[in-house]
Order: C-alpha cells, then sequence, then structure tokens
C-alpha cells in the first residue's frame, strides 16, 4: 500500500483538483464529442508559408495576387513579434532561438520585402544576423542536422530561393528516386526520411532547374523524370493540399515549384487553399492542422483512468468517430497498409506506429461501456486489425518505427523505445484469439529484447518525438523512461528478469531526477513563464517552480504503474531482499504522493493552462499542445486515487 501520512488531505486534494482537470478537458469537447486540441503557433511554419506564398505571387491571377499579399502582411506581423531577446527565432512563443528557424524567418522577411515591402526593423534584422553568426551560420546549420537532410536541405533552398545562398550550396536530392516503385523506397538509399519524399521531388528538381548536375547522363535521365516525379507529387498530395496537414512541408514543396516558374501548376494551387484555409487570425500557422484522433485516444484514456468516472462525457458517436478515423486502403503517401490511424481525422494524416496503439486503447476503454453488440464487433474487429497492422511494422532489432518498417538509417525513421512501449500495451489488449496472441507473444519478446538493449548508462529511456529544450541534448528522458515504465508486467507475459532489473534501473533514474518542488522535467526557462503566465497567483509563488506539468504527470503515472505490478508480485516473509524492498517501496511511495503534490499545487495556479514545447514534430521541429497538460494531469491523478482506493479497499487498482 501507498504510505500517507495520517491527517493528510491529500486524497480529497487529489479528488478535488482531478475534479477541476476533468471539467476543464470534457468542455474542450467538439460539438461531435471528440478532441482536436490546438498547436501552438510556429514563427518557423508562419516564416515557411510566406517564403511560399511570395515565390507564387507574380505566378497567379490578379485576385490571387491581393489575396496573397494580406496574408504575407499577417505573417511579417506575427514574425515582427516573435524575436526573442538574444536575436534569434524559436519554433513556438516558449521555445528557444535555433538556427533552422532563425534562417527561414531571414528568407521569408527577405522574400516579404520585395513582394509587399515589409520586413523587420533594421535593428532587427541587425540582431537576427548577429544571432545566426553566433550560431555558425550555415556550418551550424548543418552541424545541427549531421548526415540527415531532410531538412536541412528545404532550408538551403529556401535561402538560394530568396537570393541569399548560391545554387551551388544547394547538395542535390536523388528526385528522379521518385519513379521507382513505392515499395523500393527504403533500399534507393534515400537521404531523407521516409515522410519527405515531397520535398525530395520538389526541391530536387528545383535544384536542377538552377544548377543542374554537371555529369551529362545524370542530366538528361533526371531531365526525362521531371514530369513523372510531378505526377508523384500530384498523385500523394491530399484532399486538402497540405501534405501531412503540415505547412512546412507543403510549403517547401510550393516555393521549389514556383521558383522553377511552375507557381500555377495544381500541386500549388491546391497547397495555397490549404494555407489559406489554416491560417489563424494573427497570421500565424500551426506546424500542423490538429492532432484530433491523437488528443482524443489520450484523452478518453486519461478520463478512464478515474475510479469514479461516470462515462457522462463519452457522447454518442465517439466510439464511431474513432473507428472511422481507422485507415481502410493502403495508403498511397507511404504504402501503408489498411488498419492504422494516424495523427488526425483529416485527409493529410498517415498511418503510424504511436497514434495506432493509442487508439487501440483508448477503443478498449469506449468498449466496456457500450452496450450495442454490433458497436461491440466492431471495435473487436478494428483492434484487431490495428494490432496486425503494428506487427506488420515492427522492425527486425525488434523496435517499432513510426511510418514504415525498414527505415532505419535517419534518426526520425529508427525504432523508438516510446512507440515500442506504446505497441506492446497495445497488443496486451483482451480480445485476440488465441493465434493471435501466440504471435503477439512472440513479437513482444523482441520489443522486449529491444527496450533492453536500448536502456541508456544511467536506466532511463530516450524518446524518438519528445524533447526538453533546457537538456543539452535536447531529449527526454522523463517521456521516455515513463512511456516504457508504463508496459505491465501483464503485458510482457512471463516475467523476464532482465526486464525485471531494467526497469527497476528506471525507477530508480526518476526517483534520483525529481525536481525539489516534487515535479519533472522543465529547466531554466520555464519559470519565468509560469510566474507570468499563472491568472490566479503571485509570480514569487509561481517561480517556485522548475518542473513542467507534462512531464511530472507522465512520471508519477508511470511509478503509480510500477508500484502495482509490484504490489501483484509474490509475497516476501523475511530477510534482505524483503528489506530491500520495503526501501525501495518507501522511496517510491514519497516519490508518487510529492509528485502528486506538485500537480495539485500546478492545478490551483491552473498552470494546466501553459503547455510546454516538449512536443518534436518531423525533423526535430518544437510545438506544445494546449491540451497535454490537462489529459497527463488527469490520468496521472486518476491512477493515484485508484491506488489510494485499491490500497485501502484490499483490492487491486484498475489499469490500462
Amino acid at each position: 500500500m501507498i504510505e500517507i501520512a495520517d491527517g493528510s488531505n491529500l486524497r480529497q486534494e487529489a479528488r478535488d483538483a482531478l475534479n477541476r482537470v476533468r471539467q476543464e478537458l470534457i468542455s474542450r469537447q467538439t460539438e461531435d464529442g471528440h478532441w482536436e486540441g490546438r498547436l501552438s503557433s510556429s514563427a518557423l511554419s508562419t516564416a515557411t508559408a510566406i517564403s511560399a506564398m511570395a515565390a507564387m505571387l507574380d505566378q497567379v491571377a490578379d485576385d490571387d495576387q491581393a489575396r496573397l499579399r494580406r496574408l504575407i502582411e499577417l505573417g511579417v506581423g506575427y514574425l515582427n513579434n516573435q524575436q526573442n531577446p538574444d536575436g534569434g527565432f524559436g519554433d513556438t512563443d516558449r521555445s528557444h532561438s535555433n538556427i533552422a528557424t532563425s534562417y527561414l524567418v531571414l528568407a521569408a522577411m527577405t522574400m516579404a520585402k520585395n513582394a509587399v515591402g515589409r520586413s523587420l526593423s533594421a535593428d532587427a534584422k541587425a540582431s537576427l544576423d548577429g544571432y545566426i553568426a553566433s550560431a555558425g551560420g550555415i556550418t551550424g546549420l548543418r552541424q545541427r542536422y549531421g548526415k540527415d537532410k531532410t531538412f536541412v536541405v528545404p532550408i538551403l533552398s529556401n535561402l538560394a530561393i530568396a537570393g541569399l545562398l548560391d545554387w551551388k550550396q544547394v547538395p542535390a536530392l536523388p528526385f528522379e528516386a521518385a519513379a521507382l516503385p513505392q515499395s523500393w523506397y527504403r533500399l534507393a538509399s534515400m537521404p531523407v526520411v521516409s515522410y519527405a519524399i515531397p520535398a525530395l521531388v520538389a526541391i530536387g528538381q528545383a535544384k536542377h532547374f538552377h544548377h543542374p548536375s554537371w555529369f551529362l547522363p545524370l542530366r538528361m535521365v533526371r531531365r526525362c523524370l521531371v514530369s513523372r516525379t510531378l505526377g508523384v507529387l500530384d498523385r500523394i498530395q491530399p484532399d486538402s493540399g497540405g501534405y501531412l496537414e503540415a505547412t512546412p512541408l507543403t510549403a517547401f514543396v510550393m516555393m521549389s515549384l514556383a521558383s522553377s516558374g511552375r507557381g500555377d501548376h495544381s500541386v500549388c494551387r491546391r497547397g495555397l487553399s490549404f494555407l489559406e484555409a489554416s491560417v489563424r487570425e494573427d497570421g500565424s500557422w500551426p506546424i500542423d492542422t490538429n492532432l484530433a484522433t491523437w488528443v482524443t485516444s489520450l484523452s478518453i484514456a486519461a478520463l478512464s483512468a478515474d475510479p469514479e468516472d461516470d462515462r457522462e462525457w463519452c457522447q454518442p458517436g465517439l466510439v464511431e468517430w474513432l473507428l472511422s478515423c481507422q485507415h481502410q486502403v493502403r495508403h498511397p503517401f507511404t504504402g501503408a497498409d489498411p488498419g492504422g490511424w494516424g495523427w488526425t481525422d483529416l485527409s493529410g494524416a498517415v498511418p503510424d506506429g504511436d497514434d495506432t496503439p493509442a487508439a487501440i486503447l483508448a477503443l478498449r476503454c469506449l468498449d466496456r461501456q457500450c452496450d450495442d453488440s454490433e458497436i461491440t464487433s466492431d471495435v473487436d474487429i478494428a483492434i484487431s486489425a490495428g494490432q496486425s497492422w503494428l506487427m506488420g511494422l515492427q522492425n527486425r532489432d525488434g523496435g517499432m518505427p513510426t511510418f514504415c518498417r525498414g527505415w532505419g538509417k535517419l534518426p526520425f525513421d529508427r525504432s523508438s523505445t516510446d512507440l515500442t512501449a506504446h505497441a506492446i500495451r497495445a497488443w496486451a489488449v483482451s480480445g485476440t484469439s488465441a493465434e493471435g496472441e501466440q504471435n503477439f507473444g512472440n513479437v513482444v519478446v523482441k520489443a522486449i529484447a529491444f527496450l533492453i538493449r536500448s536502456q541508456q548508462p544511467d536506466g532511463s529511456w530516450l524518446p524518438l518525438w519528445f524533447g526538453n529544450q533546457d537538456r543539452e541534448e535536447e531529449d527526454n528522458p522523463f517521456y521516455g523512461t515513463a512511456k516504457v515504465l508504463l508496459v505491465t508486467n501483464s503485458a510482457v507475459g512471463a516475467a523476464v528478469d532482465q526486464w525485471q532489473v531494467a526497469r527497476h534501473r528506471a525507477v530508480d533514474f526518476l526517483i534520483s531526477t525529481q525536481n525539489a518542488d516534487g515535479g519533472w522535467g522543465g529547466g531554466p526557462s520555464i519559470t519565468p513563464v509560469y510566474g507570468e503566465s499563472s491568472p490566479v497567483n503571485s509570480k514569487q509563488t509561481c517561480s517556485d517552480f522548475t518542473s513542467t506539468v507534462e512531464e511530472s504527470a507522465l512520471v508519477v503515472e508511470a511509478l503509480i504503474q510500477f508500484k502495482t505490478d509490484s504490489q501483484s508480485g509474490p509475497e516476501l516473509q523475511s530477510g534482505p531482499e524483503l528489506d530491500r524492498k520495503q526501501s525501495a517501496s518507501t522511496a517510491i511511495d514519497q516519490a508518487i504522493i510529492r509528485g502528486t503534490e506538485f500537480l495539485i499545487q500546478t492545478t490551483r495556479h491552473r498552470l494546466f493552462d501553459v503547455p510546454w514545447p516538449i512536443g518534436f514534430y518531423f525533423a526535430k521541429l518544437w510545438y506544445y499542445e494546449l491540451l497535454y497538460p490537462l489529459i497527463y494531469t488527469a490520468s496521472a491523478l486518476g491512477h493515484f486515487l485508484s491506488l489510494v482506493d485499491a490500497d485501502s479497499s484490499g483490492g487491486s487498482t484498475k489499469t490500462l
């Protein structure tokens, strides 16, 4: 059981905090009953949108030109308010400056000045130039991305389109490879990750147009394949016009085609429609349209964690909506088989290895209170298809990639610890056949072996799609370790000695890294923002916090899951092992209690209204999501109350 001091009101305080967070989260549902969330506005996205529209400006009709000028002016106005004190620009309004976004803003402002006569002031431009020089210029940009050309080449091409760089300095991309059958892509040693094929084609063609290869046979081959590969761009563009619903990727395609005189191509026109539809009132663009499927799945699981959950939030049609997000045909973008889920219900989504297990777990939560046998059958079929889809995605190393099996050469295509753990939990969901369970057992063994090999020397695991901007390597061991620890003993099956050792090392890491405020993660950049953003309390009170709500809530839930697993193990009667176990249990209890107290305090201060940029989008682009603090806090407090209630009743807590 968890030891709470006599006279403590912790349980009631946690209950009150959870009620408040639940009310806030439920209030964010759409009229259809799901959650859409809201991604942070992005200086990086806004800059690329400006460059794309400026490049197209003289290639569209007069009416279109007037609309483009208005949007460019709005975007310039937004960027003028986003410069950091050091002169650089960050991906969000809470992000450190970085060389990539700063260069993209420089290119956008240069093109905006030529297009509409507006740009940075002379002082702001000098400050930006100073930051770029201090960050190492083009050399610093190349060093940030290493061998991965997924983002560095688009930035260099944007600079070249703006006239700030000679096309000779832009590496050539083998756009001709896109003429190969899609199933051959991973064998063609692409210099970009699997999701960047549109950029490969468009930027590769722009380079070929402005600075063709000196090697005549290659130049001739590329010339012959321009039309065919342009057809690939046309074929894989979603109905919304936005590749992956992502402004930067779509904008890079548009500006590259426009730079070679094809701004009126249907790909550019559909891309422009996407930009016009996704611009915000302040003239900014988010990194992606939304993460509706992802945040809905997470919200369902979080609300279901409450032991007193009455399911009033489960509006009619929610199950059908989530089922409708499952991809039913082979995906034109990645060639993925049917059965997976993407991050949004919009046409630009691609099925992936994180949103699919999240949807599976959410559907099983919903199925528990569904009285309709037909819907229950549909849920079982969807879950089975999703589990099989995940099996087909698993890499040879046992880990799970994001989109495509076998593209493991570049960072964002490699196997990931957090995705692997998520898949294991999804495979453990009940309702599969005996044959299916046997197959899942085989893939779980490989997945656990991957996780054991991937554990860091300090006991942590590092995730792929999340980071911490205050850490030198910009990694996030708190998110990664927490996600792996959510894998229960029952999901793994037979207890593997090495796995149990790995889990204990991970718990030791989390306990040793708990901050003085009781939370985890965060860093120096968070304190002033918490102080300024709290609508309830004084700056002095909020400045005591250095941890993020998101990271802290994730770790609290993970420690609770570990404690729950430990309580279900065999009882020890006496001896050194019992003493060691009791000592470790006490340390875990204290960490959980302090972490829960932190979440209670931040809820009182409404710091769930201050999301932090812990999310990585494609190519290490930072974002924050308004729902993350609410979702993660609701889940952690719900599991805490389940643990306390189970301890007091002598029962077992419910787990997912």
